[in-house]
């Protein structure tokens, strides 16, 4: 009996200190290593893409800058992991990042059976089709016969059948595992036309050998919500994540952006103001950050609309415009929950 009680406790304080091993917060493990793993594209012009020196800019990662700032105060405090479509999720499911922002569309496939969670949507989009100006197309539906290049293991796949066969259509298509391959063989004149988001497409043009002589047709066939994904099972790191792009929403919506902050943080009488720069209530608390996490958002990365502007506006070489991205109030559906 003594033995059998022995092994009894043994394997209870076993558990206890697997129990404890596998307590630390997603929150904690960012903190004590000292910066979040940010999981980006492998280069989209926009939205992850790095530059001869490996420095790192777009909308995607700005927003993975914004959550180091709520967190450090530090928006440098990030490091980037490119990775392909069909490698992203496992990395998340891993642990091997803590965010995918990785123009990564929102299905319930990928909500619920993959185990991820999707924080938000930083830019409604919809798949396109580009393809040569001397072909002489101008619309989707001219494109029966069509060879059609594409990524594997994204959403464009299935789109493109779903669409080509609803409208009794037929098609060839040609896929690659990564961005690159695919623009390469599409400038290479292997297919005669790219598919997928239409962002995607506004970046992947300026790839091209002479992007001038090719045109995005104007069909959206898709809905396309693109945005930031943390694996299930951790709900304190779930609610930092989304609330860092509804602090970076509302302050757009309340004029608050990285040059007034410091001005707004003194002198605002705005209750809405006060509890986003955190000199109101104690918002932060309740996720385990400091209550000044909407103040380092827009101070060191700035409101949705700096973001938006800096990486993908009308005066980047993308040239897009706020669309369905403008705020809910400006003709756009960005919308946020209010800091209360």
């Amino acid at each position: 009996m003594k033995r059998l009680l022995s092994t009894f406790a043994l394997a209870g304080a076993m558990g206890l200190c697997a129990f404890g091993a596998q307590a630390a917060t997603k929150l904690e493990q960012v903190k004590s290593k000292g910066f979040v793993q940010c999981g980006v594209s492998q280069g989209l012009p926009g939205f992850s893409n790095p530059n001869d020196k490996g420095e790192w800019s777009g909308l995607d990662v700005e927003f993975c800058r914004a959550v180091a700032a709520a967190i450090f105060g530090d928006a440098t405090k990030v490091k980037f992991t490119p990775l392909s479509a069909k490698d992203r999720f496992t990395a998340l499911q891993s642990g091997d990042i803590d965010i995918l922002s990785r123009n990564t569309t929102w299905t319930i496939t990928r909500d619920t059976s993959l185990g991820l969670n999707f924080t938000g949507v930083t830019y409604y989009d919809g798949q396109g089709f580009m393809i040569r100006k001397d072909k002489k197309v101008n619309s989707a539906l001219e494109l029966s016969g069509a060879s059609v290049c594409t990524q594997t293991g994204t959403t464009t796949e299935q789109n493109l059948a779903d669409y080509f066969r609803a409208n009794n259509m037929t098609y060839e298509v040609i896929a690659f595992a990564t961005n690159d391959e695919v623009v390469k063989a599409y400038d290479a004149g292997r297919c005669d036309v790219l598919t997928t988001d239409r962002s995607g497409l506004a970046g992947e043009r300026l790839k091209l050998t002479n992007p001038d002589d090719h045109v995005v047709l104007p069909e959206i066939i898709s809905k396309e919500p693109l945005g930031p994904v943390v694996a299930h099972g951790d709900d304190q790191w779930f609610d930092i994540v989304k609330w860092v792009l509804f602090a970076q929403l509302n302050a757009e919506e309340l004029g608050v952006n990285s040059k007034n902050v410091d001005d707004q943080l003194k002198n605002a009488t705005n209750p809405e103001i006060k509890r986003l720069l955190g000199t109101e209530g104690k918002y932060g608390e309740g996720m385990g950050i400091g209550n000044d996490w909407g103040y380092l958002i827009i101070k060191n990365v700035g409101n949705y609309a700096e973001m938006y502007d800096r990486t993908v506006g009308p005066d980047t070489p993308l040239k897009l415009s706020r669309g369905l991205n403008a705020l809910w109030n400006k003709g756009g559906i960005q919308y946020a929950p209010p800091i209360r």
